[in-house]
């Protein structure tokens, strides 16, 4: 990127002193045109370095673009690494120990969790992929919110923490109509987020209710929380809070690009606010619901 921004600084300032010099020139050999000479030359100048400056925006845009992808490949090779050396590592200390019939079903358990952890990166993935091409259309059903949030709700508490830290309030038999695995990887990307930016065995608060009109489903979570200038960012293709040099959090990118198309693709809309006394909310409101 620097080599590239030295040539382009250096071919601007070659066109502008070339620009000058023919301007001397002209006006050297016609002094009565000199002010229509002048005044087309600044003219040409302006759009020059108007177009120049899009230009090196544009690059500048590309460049971050390019690292993104380059973070999301590094990213994504770790997610899939680590799980698989994880069930490796398990099964082959089952098959070459003699384990007891309870260490046995720890270490299958936890080659489980990392088997899911697998299986919601390919979800990403693979519905990120969808949602990229524009003709592609949700398939809409209609199905048990309340009962789908509970199910994803007990699965991610299992691998959150020993003790209940995923508080799930609800209102019974909600049901809508929409992709339901789309909004399946909607709420397990909202919730993991949570879990994942919490101090460990924090309380994380998933809200599912009616409210008029309107379906409200919400997570909150009592962690550091977002600054208030990268808002607005969080939801971009491979864009993680923080700099990849301090970032301690796994992640690959994707989640809430995904939470965004996929909500935006069923009229939904999504806020994150402040939480007291810290951390973060995630509002999704489904306007106009009809149970």
């Amino acid at each position: 990127m620097k080599k590239s921004l030295v040539l382009f600084y250096f071919l601007i300032i070659y066109a502008i002193t070339q620009l000058g010099w023919w301007g001397y020139i002209l006006i050297k050999f016609e002094p009565d045109r000199k002010g229509m000479i002048v005044g087309e030359g600044l003219i040409f100048l302006l759009i020059f370095v108007w177009g120049a400056l899009r230009l090196k925006k544009q690059m500048k845009k590309e460049h971050e673009h390019n690292q993104q992808q380059q973070n999301f490949l590094l990213a994504i090779t770790h997610e899939l690494k680590s799980p698989l050396a994880s069930v490796k590592l398990y099964i082959q200390t089952i098959l070459k120990r003699e384990l007891d019939r309870e260490q046995q079903k720890m270490f299958l358990s936890n080659s489980l969790k990392d088997i899911e952890r697998l299986d919601d990166l390919v979800e990403n993935v693979l519905l990120t992929t969808k949602l990229e091409n524009r003709s592609y259309n949700l398939p809409k059903e209609v199905f048990d919110m309340t009962e789908l949030v509970e199910q994803i709700v007990d699965r991610l508490q299992k691998n959150a923490c020993k003790t209940q830290v995923i508080q799930f309030h609800k209102q019974d038999q909600i049901s809508l109509m929409a992709d339901k695995f789309a909004i399946s990887n909607v709420i397990t990307n909202l919730i993991e987020n949570a879990v994942k930016y919490s101090p460990p065995c924090a309380s994380v608060i998933v809200t599912l209710e009616k409210q008029h009109k309107n379906l409200l489903f919400s997570v909150a979570d009592f962690g550091e929380g977002i600054p208030e200038a990268e808002k607005k960012l969080i939801f971009n293709k491979f864009y993680r809070v923080g700099s990849e040099a301090t970032r301690k959090t796994k992640g690959t990118g994707l989640g809430l690009y995904i939470v965004k198309t996929v909500l935006q693709k069923h009229h939904a809309t999504i806020k994150v606010r402040d939480n007291q006394p810290s951390g973060s909310v995630f509002e999704v409101i489904f306007e106009n619901y009809a149970d």
